[in-house]
C-alpha cells in the first residue's frame, strides 16, 4: 500500500516540501506520495484527524498552522512542547506525535551555510509566529547571549519573550518601529527575518522587515523565507555590506528531520538539494 504525506498551510503555493520529499522518497525506494494539502484555518481541525488513517505516515505544517496545530495531536515531544509550535506530525498507528524539526533545521542551516556559531553572540529575530519560536528556542540552547525579538504586535513579541525566558536568558521585545530597533539592529551579530514579509505572493511581497541603514556590515543576516532565493531583506543586507543566507537551508535541513521520523531513514539531503531548480537557490 502506498503510504501518505504531505503539507498543510495556506496559501501553500510557495512551497517545495513536495519536490524534495518525494525526491527524497523516491531515491531511497519507499513507497509513499508527498502531496500539498492547502488547508484553511476553519479546516485544518478535521484536515489533521484524517492523519489518523492507516495509510498516512504524517504530515508538515507551515503558515499559518504551526501554533493551532498543538492542541490536535495526542502527544508532544518536548521540545516542541517548549517551543509552543509544532511543523511535523507523526502517525503511529492512529495517535498522533508533534514535533518542531525548525530548531535543529535552523541551527545546521545556519553553521552550514554561512559557518555562524550563535554562543555567546546576540540576536535580533524579526517576528514573532510559528517560525521565529523554533528560531528563539534554537538560538537560546545554542548559547546566544543577548536577543531581542521584533514583532509588527509588541504583544506578541512580549508573549514569545516571556515563554522563552529562564534564569539567565530574557530576551528583549520589541515592535517593528524604527526607533525602538536602532537600539539594537545595529549592534547584532546575527538577525533573522522570520516574519512573511519578502515571500513571493504575499501581501507584502515587496517589502523588507528592517530599514537598510540599520543593517551592520558586520552582521549576518538569515532570512527563513526561500521563495525568492533573494528577498528584499537579504537584497537590503547584502547592500549593507552584510554575509547573507537565504531559507533554503533551513527548510531542507527541517524537512530532513521530518523525513527520518516518518521513515526511520536518514534523509539523502544531497537529493534534496539537488531536487530543487537551480533558479530557485539562487544560482
Amino acid at each position: 500500500m502506498t503510504k501518505r504525506l504531505g503539507i498543510f498551510g495556506y496559501p501553500l503555493h510557495h512551497s517545495l516540501s513536495p519536490l524534495f520529499q518525494q525526491a527524497a522518497l523516491g531515491a531511497l525506494g519507499i513507497d509513499a506520495k508527498f502531496e500539498g494539502w492547502p488547508t484553511k484555518p476553519e479546516d485544518f481541525a478535521q484536515a489533521v484527524e484524517g492523519l489518523r488513517a492507516d495509510d498516512c505516515l504524517g504530515c508538515c505544517i507551515t503558515q499559518p498552522h504551526k501554533e493551532a496545530a498543538l492542541e490536535l495531536v495526542d502527544e508532544l515531544d518536548p521540545p516542541a512542547e517548549a517551543i509552543g509550535a509544532i511543523n511535523t506530525i507523526v502517525n503511529t498507528d492512529g495517535r498522533l506525535k508533534g514535533y518542531n524539526t525548525d530548531a535543529p533545521g535552523f541551527i545546521r542551516g545556519l553553521r552550514e551555510s554561512v559557518g555562524f556559531e550563535p554562543e555567546g553572540r546576540s540576536a535580533l529575530i524579526l517576528g514573532a509566529g510559528g517560525a521565529a519560536r523554533g528560531i528563539v528556542y534554537a538560538l537560546r540552547e545554542a548559547g546566544v547571549s543577548r536577543m531581542a525579538i521584533a514583532n509588527r504586535t509588541e504583544e506578541r513579541a512580549q508573549t514569545l519573550a516571556r515563554d522563552m525566558s529562564r534564569a539567565r536568558f530574557r530576551p528583549d521585545a520589541i515592535s517593528l518601529d524604527v526607533d525602538q530597533l536602532a537600539n539594537f539592529a545595529p549592534y547584532a551579530d546575527l538577525i533573522v527575518n522570520a516574519t512573511s514579509m519578502g515571500m513571493r505572493g504575499g501581501s507584502a511581497d515587496e517589502e523588507s522587515p528592517l530599514p537598510p541603514e540599520l543593517i551592520s556590515g558586520n552582521a549576518v543576516c538569515y532570512d527563513a523565507v526561500y521563495v525568492p532565493p533573494v528577498t528584499p531583506f537579504l537584497e537590503a543586507s547584502e547592500g549593507a555590506g552584510a554575509q547573507v543566507a537565504g531559507g533554503l537551508s533551513m527548510l531542507i535541513y527541517q524537512g530532513a528531520e521530518g523525513f527520518k521520523l516518518w521513515t526511520g531513514q536518514d534523509a539523502p539531503v544531497d537529493v534534496m538539494f539537488d531536487a530543487i531548480p537551480p533558479t530557485m537557490r539562487g544560482d
